[in-house]
């Protein structure tokens, strides 16, 4: 096991009708003037906005909103919010909404006390020290875990997706009522499905080693999402399952499961590439590229792949060929995915393999370096995105 430091400051408030305690919160942290970010139409028509606005009147704090928000969230949004933000002397950020209104909450909040544009901290040219808004969360999908992450990810109006990480944006405070995802389509569920799996497994593919614990602890995780996610696909009313998910969401990207090790972050690297360029929803490119990345990179570390089949997929461990458990564990994820709706190659997702030289040259060309268990440059990325453009079922 590495060293490491863990960093979880966020409250949970977990549970039915908990959006109305949302005034409530922002009052126990000091908030005064708070601006609400929200994404489209269903947040009013469903009367969760309202309801949340209701309780900031409750408690006499002012407030300012924010609209409009959309998947794969844009920088013209968070410069937007910035300057309602300046202009009105904002001390809190809430969004309401899932990952992409969250991490648009987060880089306004870093962006709002920031001397230089907060899109120079997410594509690396500058390196500043950040001192950003609080902000808490309404969750409503169950995907991305930005309601408990140190993680943002914007795109550029130009198709440039990138993140950004620091324990300083992590929520204060987190709403999170099972109910408000049970209006999902159920293809927007079950890319929220793969994202989780993937923050899991990206921190699962590991060189590390005696991590037990964390192994332990992601298996768990990721056989509780194969056991619920046919629940609230079946049934999207299903509270208990639901309920499991958006903890599990949770519990996958706050880092729990990745103290001690080197992670591994491929994937998702590569998907956006893919959902800057198409517009895809993120869940389902990871659908279709970390498949691929586990099959082009399995060989490397044959034992830890064929234990994800054996504790995870159920397939019985071959001693004589663990490879071929491997293999199958990485079939079974294959055949999860598409159980659940998710697309599996390039054109399930109208992506192009002419594509592919663009993708590669966004992700830095020549000197692209990825991979934890091993080593990748742009040849195996090449190789990478091949594999997940052609492959057949």
């Amino acid at each position: 096991m590495e060293n490491f430091e863990f960093y979880s400051p966020t409250q949970f408030v977990f549970g039915k009708d908990t959006e109305n305690r949302a005034g409530e919160l922002l009052k126990k942290y000091g908030a005064h003037k708070v601006l609400v970010v929200y994404g489209g139409k269903s947040a009013k028509e469903s009367g969760l906005l309202d309801r949340v606005l209701d309780s900031l009147k409750k408690e006499g704090i002012e407030y300012f909103t924010l609209g409009g928000i959309k998947p794969n969230p844009r920088t013209d949004k968070v410069y937007e919010g910035i300057d309602i933000v300046r202009d009105n002397n904002i001390d809190f950020i809430l969004p309401v909404g899932g990952g992409s209104v969250i991490d648009t909450a987060k880089a306004i909040a870093i962006g709002s006390n920031l001397e230089g544009d907060f899109w120079d901290l997410y594509t690396k040219k500058e390196d500043y020290e950040i001192n950003p808004l609080p902000i808490g969360t309404v969750l409503t999908i169950s995907a991305a875990g930005s309601e408990g992450s140190d993680s943002t990810v914007i795109q550029s109006l130009d198709g440039i997706k990138r993140g950004y990480h620091s324990d300083k944006v992590r929520p204060k405070f987190s709403i999170m009522n099972p109910e408000l995802t049970e209006t999902l389509p159920p293809y927007q569920t079950a890319a929220g499905i793969a994202d989780m799996m993937a923050h899991i497994l990206e921190r699962y593919m590991t060189p590390s080693e005696d991590v037990l614990l964390t192994d332990e602890l992601s298996e768990a995780l990721l056989r509780t999402v194969l056991e619920e996610a046919p629940k609230v696909i079946e049934n999207p009313n299903d509270y208990q399952a639901r309920a499991n998910i958006m903890w599990a969401s949770t519990l996958a990207h706050n880092n729990l499961v990745g103290v001690g090790k080197v992670q591994d972050w491929t994937s998702h690297h590569l998907e956006h590439e893919l959902s800057g360029l198409y517009d895809v929803t993120h869940g389902a490119g990871l659908a279709v590229i970390m498949p691929a990345v586990m099959e082009y990179i399995y060989k490397s570390d044959v034992p830890r792949f064929a234990r994800l089949a054996n504790k995870v997929f159920g397939i019985e461990m071959n001693e004589d060929n663990p490879e071929e458990t491997a293999k199958q564990g990485i079939e079974a994820f294959r055949k999860f995915l598409k159980s659940i709706g998710m697309p599996l190659n390039f054109k399930d997702i109208n992506a192009k393999v002419e594509d592919i030289p663009i993708m590669l040259e966004s992700l830095g060309g020549d000197n692209i370096k990825e991979g934890a268990i091993q080593a990748l440059d742009k040849d195996d990325i090449e190789a990478i995105y091949k594999l997940a453009a052609n492959y057949s079922y």
